[in-house]
């Protein structure tokens, strides 16, 4: 076992190192992220038997690392059989086909944005938005003849920015309890960041989309009249997106709303589906849906999902937890924040380090939770001894954390999108306008002083709750 404390300069050469690996593997020689992460682990676990670690504490760390992910696992692995059953029973072709006959091409990317954005915050989870009526979505404009990237774009900044406008969302629930502040003072603080950067995204998809005015009519009908003879189109099927919502209104966890949706969506294929036994239906479910309508691009847009296609994403999750949690165990990313943390003596330091922290975080470890949890632990103290309240570190957190995983290509996040939709992430990612914003919203709110919380604020309304509950 080391004892040695680990110095500033040695974690920074063997995060940079793992960084390097990961950052050429996947940006530059165009690597699937699988390679270059199992790599970067390597390395780790070299330096770190180099370095006097033994293994039990290397297997420690590992195990750590995946603990933190086996829910969000299950969920990916349940979501892949959802969206082949919401194929199967109709569900997504019918969205497809009410989208064809209700969005103008002209309007289609800033009705993507707010559509994700308002079915995100009834539902709190960008990843449920992405696979489900992102997917129907994604279809259309695909069809309309848009940028396959630029859609994504759309969809992943509409689902980001509806879970942070709802008090569902585990990531907002995460962030407040980190803090320890209230949960609904949490999510009014995160306004000054999300809703501008909300309102240019919108803007910034409405102005992108000016140059569709005319769709391709005959391309559009041909679409529709292939979904309309394979697929049982009506507002029955729309069922399961409806018990989505009405889950979430009950507060209904995510495992037992998805497999009761899977339940309920498998009866609707025997339902719509004449001849469909156990074992074809046992085998859409675990292998996905395959399309075979007289339309190829139809056939090569709804064949997906099912649990084997998951099964990329959630080695690439492993592997990605597994690197993350030996950085965390063997105290390098703390190596880092630390001294970090205690050297900073204005809103401006302590905002910008604290956004730098939250994006190293996601970059090095991959993990939603933790781009909050660490971060939020180690400047909780120098944000109260600078003056700034809580809740200005819990936007912090969302603005460098939660919005900006979904835009790392081997984040938790961005393998999942990249998976689900087919596009890569570093191609839908300068699209993702409402990810790339909030940062900035938040770094203008700590140099300019607009927005940002000072410790009398949350003093004045704890008084006020005391009072109240005295009284």
């Amino acid at each position: 076992m080391k004892n040695s404390k680990i110095s500033l300069r040695e974690a920074a050469i063997v995060l940079i190192v793992a960084l390097a690996i990961m950052g050429t593997g996947v940006i530059g020689l165009h690597l699937s992220p699988q390679v270059p992460v199992l790599l970067a682990i390597t390395v780790v676990i070299f330096w770190a038997k180099l370095t006097g670690f033994n293994w039990n504490e290397i297997n420690a760390g590992i195990k750590d690392g995946i603990d933190r992910g086996i829910i969000p696992i299950v969920i990916f692995i349940l979501i892949g059989a959802m969206i082949s059953t919401w194929i199967a029973a109709g569900t997504i072709p019918t969205l497809m086909v009410i989208g064809f006959k209700a969005i103008s091409a002209q309007w289609f990317l800033p009705t993507v944005f707010l559509v994700c954005s308002l079915v995100g915050a009834a539902v709190g989870s960008c990843f449920t938005v992405v696979s489900t009526v992102g997917i129907a979505f994604f279809g259309i404009g695909v069809t309309m003849n848009f940028n396959p990237a630029l859609v994504a774009g759309a969809i992943v900044a509409g689902g980001v920015f509806g879970d942070k406008l709802s008090p569902l969302s585990e990531t907002n629930n995460l962030a407040a309890a980190v803090v320890d502040t209230d949960l609904f003072d949490h999510m009014k603080t995160i306004l000054w960041s999300t809703l501008p950067a909300a309102t240019i995204s919108t803007i910034a998809f409405g102005a992108l989309g000016m140059g569709h005015n005319h769709a391709d009519m005959a391309k559009i009908n041909t679409t529709v009249a292939a979904l309309s003879n394979d697929f049982h189109i009506s507002i029955i099927s729309l069922i399961p997106i409806i018990l989505v919502f009405v889950c979430a209104g009950f507060k209904m966890a995510a495992i037992p709303t998805m497999l009761l949706n899977i339940f309920i969506s498998a009866g609707m294929m025997f339902i719509n589906t004449p001849g469909l036994n156990i074992t074809k239906a046992s085998n859409i479910i675990t292998n996905g849906f395959v399309a075979k309508t007289s339309n190829s691009e139809v056939n090569l847009l709804l064949s997906r999902g099912g649990i084997v296609s998951m099964m990329p994403t959630v080695a690439l999750i492993v592997l990605t937890l597994s690197l993350g949690g030996l950085l965390v165990h063997f105290g390098l990313i703390g190596a880092i924040m630390t001294p970090l943390a205690s050297h900073l003596n204005s809103p401006a330091k302590l905002v910008t380090a604290a956004l730098g922290a939250c994006i190293g975080v996601n970059i090095f470890v991959g993990e939603q939770f933790l781009s909050i949890i660490l971060p939020g632990r180690a400047f909780k103290k120098t944000f109260n001894n600078g003056g700034l309240a809580s809740r200005a570190l819990g936007r912090v957190l969302e603005d460098g954390g939660t919005v900006l995983n979904y835009l790392v290509p081997w984040g938790v996040g961005g393998v999942f999108i990249a998976n689900t939709l087919g596009v890569p992430t570093i191609q839908y990612l300068p699209f993702v306008f409402f990810s790339l914003l909030c940062p900035v919203f938040s770094l203008l709110s700590g140099f300019t002083g607009i927005g940002l919380k000072k410790t009398a604020t949350d003093d004045v309304k704890k008084e006020h709750r005391v009072i109240a509950t005295q009284n």
